[in-house]
């Protein structure tokens, strides 16, 4: 969305390819879950009166609609990339296959998942984990607008701290909204690493995946930083 209120922000959009790019460039398997709030929430329209099951479904269209404009900018900057949906488009992008998917992460090819798990009532960020847990990767990486999980929301709380390392239980039990509780318990039982961090500045995602810069890390266990 970039400065706009609503839509796709193409410079926005290649930004975004470049730090991909920028982290593919060590080697990494990478495949990205995209949402699709910039054009739709299915959960706000649904509380508009909207039937859920429909809103939805639109959603998961704007998720398409994102993951399409995302690949044109990736392949713009040089990588090889493909858009496996959870929703049948023949003529637009693949179906999601397990198998087919692990083919183009061995091949060197970012995978793009739209359309987040193909059912309603799951987020996006349950896709993530679900997509995380199938194909066994070693860590999720979740680019907000913020550097971290904080007590409370930074942007309105000069005094919010944030949290280096936490854990899913204490996710849980301090309410932190992080996740949608789905996504969260999938990710503990499915003993995933979690990390959130910041999509700026520029180059800021290579180095959250180097370890360096600011984050927060969640973690199976008790304790917190």
């Amino acid at each position: 969305m970039g400065r706009l209120e609503y839509g796709i922000h193409p410079p926005t959009v290649v930004d975004v390819a470049r730090e991909i790019s920028l982290v593919s460039e060590l080697g990494v398997e990478l495949c990205i879950v995209i949402g699709g709030g910039n054009i739709f929430r299915g959960l706000g329209a649904s509380r508009q009166g909207l039937p859920r099951t429909t809103a939805d479904h639109m959603g998961m269209l704007a998720t398409i609609v994102n993951a399409l404009a995302l690949q044109a900018a990736m392949e713009s900057v040089g990588l090889s990339t493909r858009v496996m949906s959870a929703i049948r488009l023949d003529e637009i992008c693949e179906p999601y296959l397990y198998r087919r998917a692990v083919r183009h992460l061995e091949r060197g090819r970012v995978c793009i998942f739209a359309a987040g798990t193909g059912n309603p009532y799951f987020t996006t960020d349950t896709a993530a984990t679900l997509r995380a847990s199938e194909l066994g990767c070693d860590i999720v990486y979740k680019g907000t607008q913020v550097d971290g999980v904080y007590d409370k929301d930074p942007r309105a709380n000069s005094d919010a701290r944030r949290y280096e390392t936490i854990s899913y239980e204490e996710v849980f039990r301090k309410k932190l909204l992080v996740m949608d509780g789905s996504a969260i318990a999938m990710a503990r039982d499915s003993n995933l690493k979690l990390v959130v961090f910041s999509l700026k500045p520029s180059g800021n995602f290579r180095k959250v995946i180097e370890g360096r810069g600011t984050f927060t890390t969640i973690v199976p266990g008790r304790n917190s930083v």
